[in-house]
C-alpha cells in the first residue's frame, strides 16, 4: 500500500458548512487508511503546518466580491473585469503549483470550487492548472451553479462553461446527490461517481456528558416540556415556517420550538417574519444561535456556548421541514442521534433516500390532520417511536456511513494509481 498525498482545495475549510464538514469526513478515511490530507483554500481552521492559506481564494475576498457583483446580474462585463478575473487566476495559480510542490500532492481534490462559481479566478486557475499538468483530480460537487437561480443571469457564460465544471480527461467528478449526477451527464458528458454525505453509524453518538448535560436548563426548557429542535440556519428555503404551525396546531404549551443556527448573510427579515408569525400562533420559538456554536467555548459573558451535537441529545422531535437541499446532513443527523424527525419531501429525499425505506413523517409542501396526528403518536408513544428510530440508524449504517465512503474512494484511488490503496 503505497501512501498518498491528497491535496484539499476550496474557498474555504472552516466552520460547519456542508463542503468543511464532508471534506473533514473524506480525510478522516483517507488517514485511517495512511494516506496524508493537505489543505488550501482561503479560509481555513486546519493545522497550520499541512496547510496553505491564500486570502485571494476566499469567496469573501473584497475583490472577489466585486468580482461577483460586477458579473452576476448583468448580461456582459467590460474589458477592465475580464483583464482583473484574468490576472488574479494567474496569481491563485501560481499559489497552486507553489501547494503542489511544496507538500509533494499527489492527488487534487477540488471541494465544490469547480462547481458553484462563488471564486471565479479560483477555478479558472485550478482548471488551467489542471489542463497544464494532466494533475490526478476529483471533483467532489456539492451545489452546481445552474442550481442557483442568483447565477441564472450572468456575463461570464464563457467561464461558466470552462471551469464549473471543467472536462478534462485527468478528472474525476463526484456527486452527491443522483438528480445532480443526472444534470452533470446532460449538461457536460461528464460521468460521475455518487458519493452520498455520511456520518460515522459504525460509532454509536455519545450521551450527554457532565458539559452538554444542562442544556435544557440553559434555555429555561422545563424537563417536562417537549422540545422540538429545528437544526438550521435561518433562511427561507428551511421552510420553518411549517414547524411553527405544526406547534400551532398541537396546541399543546409544553411544545418549545428550538432553531440552532442564524440567518447568516441573508438577513433579518426572514426571522422577523418567522417571531411575529409565533406570536400570532401562540408558539413557543426560541432561537438559540448565542448558545450553540461550532465548537463548545464560553462567551464574553461566561455563558456556555454548547456544540450542535450537544443539542440533539435533548431533542423529543426534530423538524426538517426544507423546501430545497442539496443532501440533508441534518436528516442523518437525526438518523444517527436515534430522533424522529418530520421531512417535507424535497427532491434529493423523493430520490436518494426515501427509496431505502425509512420511516419517518414527511409531509408535501403542507400540513394535514394526519401528519399533526402522526407526530403527536411519535412524541407520545415510547414503543413507537423506538422501533421507528431504531430501523432508520440501521438502514442509514447500511447506505451512509463512513464504510460506503470508504469503498466509494478505494475504486476512485484506485483508478488513478493502478493499485488497491485504500
Amino acid at each position: 500500500m503505497n501512501a498518498q498525498h491528497i491535496g484539499f482545495i476550496s474557498t474555504r475549510f472552516a466552520g460547519t458548512d456542508g463542503v468543511s464538514l464532508e471534506s473533514s469526513k473524506w480525510a478522516e478515511v483517507l488517514w485511517d487508511h495512511r494516506h496524508v490530507s493537505f489543505w488550501y483554500a482561503g479560509k481555513l481552521d486546519r493545522d497550520p503546518a499541512i496547510s496553505m492559506c491564500v486570502p485571494e481564494a476566499y469567496f469573501g475576498h473584497p475583490d472577489i466580491l466585486a468580482i461577483n457583483d460586477a458579473v452576476f446580474g448583468q448580461i456582459k462585463r467590460s474589458k477592465e473585469m475580464t483583464k482583473k478575473i484574468k490576472d488574479m487566476a494567474d496569481r491563485l495559480k501560481d499559489t497552486l503549483y507553489e501547494f503542489v510542490e511544496k507538500f509533494g500532492i499527489d492527488i487534487l481534490v477540488a471541494q465544490n470550487s469547480l462547481t458553484i462559481p462563488m471564486n471565479i479566478p479560483l477555478g479558472v486557475a485550478l482548471t488551467n492548472f489542471i489542463a497544464e499538468t494532466g494533475f490526478p483530480t476529483i471533483a467532489h460537487h456539492h451545489d452546481f451553479y445552474w442550481e442557483r437561480d442568483r447565477f441564472m443571469v450572468n456575463a461570464v457564460g464563457d467561464y461558466l462553461e470552462m471551469a464549473f465544471p471543467p472536462k478534462l480527461p485527468s478528472i474525476q467528478h463526484v456527486t452527491i446527490n443522483s438528480p445532480a449526477q443526472e444534470d452533470l451527464s446532460w449538461r457536460t458528458g461528464c460521468s460521475s461517481i455518487l458519493i452520498p454525505n455520511v456520518l460515522d453509524f459504525d460509532q454509536e453518538p455519545e450521551a450527554c456528558d457532565l458539559y452538554s448535560s444542562d442544556f435544557r436548563k440553559e434555555i429555561n426548557i422545563a424537563p417536562d416540556d417537549i422540545l422540538i429542535l429545528q437544526p438550521t440556519r435561518v433562511v427561507p428555503r428551511k421552510g420553518i415556517e411549517h414547524s411553527i404551525n405544526l406547534l400551532a396546531q398541537l396546541n399543546d404549551p409544553r411544545c418549545k420550538l428550538v432553531v440552532t443556527h442564524e440567518s447568516g448573510d441573508e438577513g433579518q427579515e426572514y426571522q422577523n417574519a418567522l417571531m411575529e408569525m409565533a406570536s400570532n400562533a401562540n408558539v413557543d420559538l426560541r432561537f438559540v444561535a448565542a448558545r450553540v456554536g461550532e465548537t463548545r467555548y464560553s462567551d464574553a459573558e461566561g455563558r456556555k456556548v454548547y456544540s450542535l451535537w450537544d443539542t440533539y441529545p435533548h431533542a423529543d422531535f426534530i423538524t426538517y421541514p426544507s423546501l430545497y437541499e442539496g443532501f440533508g446532513n441534518a436528516l442523518l443527523e437525526a438518523f444517527y442521534f436515534r430522533k424522529p424527525v418530520l421531512v417535507n419531501r424535497y427532491s434529493i429525499f423523493r430520490t436518494d433516500i426515501e427509496p431505502k425505506g425509512f420511516r419517518v413523517i414527511t409531509m408535501d409542501g403542507f400540513l394535514t390532520r394526519s401528519v399533526i396526528e402522526d407526530v403527536r403518536r411519535v412524541i407520545q408513544d415510547r414503543p413507537y417511536r423506538e422501533a421507528m428510530v431504531d430501523l432508520n440508524y440501521e438502514l442509514a449504517k447500511r447506505f451512509f456511513s463512513y464504510s460506503v465512503l470508504l469503498r466509494k474512494l478505494r475504486a476512485i484511488v484506485c483508478n488513478f494509481t493502478g493499485q488497491d490503496d485504500l
